[in-house]
């Protein structure tokens, strides 16, 4: 109980590792080319996800957040898999997958506000149930992108893409802790996009160019 204890906080630190508030931070310059020290959490949908951060800055630095927090989030399962002792490994690796998400969302650098945990989840997803995850989450992604190229909303693509997983997992026959997992991290997306809904339901979402 206590190694799993101990990987579920690791993988909750290595979540929160602020991707997109860095990025803007660091790099983001004002339109006469100076570094501004921007928070991205003043802009846009105020979250520090690749979407806001493609507002911000463009398609490349939003890909390479995109990137990062996928990374992050398969990082953190990676770990625990090779590292983590367990009598309940299954159990070990859902628990890692929940906190990483949840530390992406509820960032302990930024206040306990960060994003909407779509990248993080495929990240952790596609690492969480070898070799039937790595299907699933590329066929989800595909699912992302075809809703997109229809919608151009991204929120849409994203919730759509997630809820769709936890579906995939059970019809294969996924173990029980896994399936669970994804159900709940599609819950969360849709919580976390829950002002997105309403913005859909007025017609007022912005739709990606």
């Amino acid at each position: 109980m206590r190694d799993m204890i101990l990987w579920v906080i690791i993988s909750y630190l290595i979540g929160s590792f602020p991707t997109g508030w860095l990025i803007t931070k660091l790099f983001h310059r004002d339109e006469n080319g100076k570094l501004d020290r921007l928070d991205i959490r003043t802009i846009g949908s105020h979250a520090t996800g690749a979407t806001n951060v493609r507002r911000a800055m463009g398609l490349g630095w939003a890909a390479l957040t995109a990137f990062i927090d996928m990374f992050k989030g398969a990082f953190a399962l990676l770990l625990a898999s090779g590292l983590g002792n367990s009598d309940n490994p299954q159990l070990l690796l859902a628990l890692c997958a929940l906190a990483s998400v949840i530390g992406h969302n509820y960032s302990v650098w930024l206040n306990f506000k960060a994003g909407k945990g779509v990248a993080t989840t495929y990240g952790t997803l596609f690492f969480l149930w070898p070799y039937e995850s790595f299907a699933i989450v590329l066929l989800c992604g595909a699912i992302w992108y075809a809703v997109m190229k229809t919608s151009r909303i991204v929120a849409l693509a994203s919730m759509i893409s997630i809820a769709a997983m936890p579906i995939f997992f059970g019809f294969l026959g996924a173990p029980k802790e896994f399936t669970i997992t994804a159900a709940v991290l599609a819950v969360l997306c849709v919580f976390q996009c829950r002002e997105n809904i309403k913005r859909m339901i007025n017609g007022t979402e912005n739709r990606l160019k």
